[in-house]
């Protein structure tokens, strides 16, 4: 699996709320513990990783104490680490402050990465395409992925199926992909309205016009609470939500994007992949923070589902 995009070090600062700030009416978190996971495409990656895959990941990275701890991150969970630097570029963090569970706030570190990093990223990219079986791009709008049109062209004129995650409003850049997974928002904000004020042919009516525009093969919308839709030639098919109880949806559209390479590597049609992935997504929103799951507990789950 070749796993490119917005690699990201997410840093939590956990602690207890037992006042307000005389300085100003806020929380006074009192932080007993802190730890970090990788975000982002690294955690699209880890999850791959997870889930028995052997996977290069290629992202941008600054030289930095974040870069190096994400870098860490990668080495332990066996992941090949190809890494575009910059040496004045701080490396995308993410620090949430969290009370039993409840995130109160988030700090976003983050800059705009100049244009030879993403010139380093494209090449690093075109070296590590012939020997990968399938590409896996996580955009998480920090700007690795804002031109990547010819990337995606050139794993599909290698042969090589393409899985996006998208963000932003031009969806044009990802073009000629084989499979794109937004979800609501994301597609509320292509089409300009609100999904769920839509009916269900109204949606699908759009749905397959940006998929045909694009030359998509599959889009497959995730709806929270009410599952996964996939668009395709065959139609539509629809995937109810297997969750009981949601404790934090942080990073689940991560482990979903990595749960349908995986399935799909493996042999799977879309539809059967959707369902892995549903399964997946349930399971991800059941654990706190950044979730990274484990082959067993998925396939367990799988077959209890079945």
């Amino acid at each position: 699996m070749l796993v490119v995009g917005d690699a990201m070090l997410d840093r939590y600062w956990d602690g207890r709320v037992d006042r307000i700030s005389p300085e100003a009416p806020v929380p006074v978190l009192r932080v007993t513990r802190r730890f970090e996971r990788p975000g982002g495409a690294a955690n699209v990656a880890a999850n791959l990783a997870a889930l028995g895959a052997s996977v290069r990941l290629v992202a941008l990275v600054g030289e930095d104490d974040e870069g190096a701890r994400l870098s860490a991150m990668m080495d332990d969970a066996g992941i090949a680490f190809d890494r575009a630097t910059d040496p004045l570029w701080p490396t995308p963090t993410k620090v949430r402050c969290v009370s039993r569970h409840h995130q109160m706030l988030r700090a976003d570190f983050e800059s705009p990465p100049p244009p030879a990093m993403r010139a380093q990223l494209a090449e690093r990219f075109a070296r590590a395409l012939p020997v990968h079986d399938l590409v896996v791009m996580s955009d998480y709008a920090k700007g690795a992925l804002d031109d990547c049109g010819p990337l995606i062209a050139a794993a599909r004129a290698s042969g090589r199926p393409v899985l996006v995650d998208p963000k932003g409003r031009d969806w044009s850049r990802y073009a000629g992909a084989t499979l794109v997974k937004p979800n609501l928002a994301g597609l509320a904000a292509v089409l300009g309205e609100p999904v769920d004020s839509l009916d269900e042919r109204t949606l699908a009516w759009r749905a397959d016009e940006l998929r045909k525009r694009f030359g998509w093969r599959h889009l497959l919308l995730t709806r929270g609470e009410d599952g996964m839709t996939m668009f395709d030639d065959a139609g539509v098919t629809h995937e109810p939500a297997r969750v009981r109880e949601v404790h934090d949806v942080t990073g689940a559209g991560d482990t979903v994007l990595a749960t349908l390479a995986w399935r799909l590597a493996e042999g799977d049609n879309a539809v059967q992949a959707m369902h892995w992935a549903s399964v997946a997504a349930g399971l991800a929103v059941q654990t706190f923070g950044t979730a990274v799951l484990a082959r067993e507990a998925l396939v367990d789950a799988y077959d209890a589902s079945r």
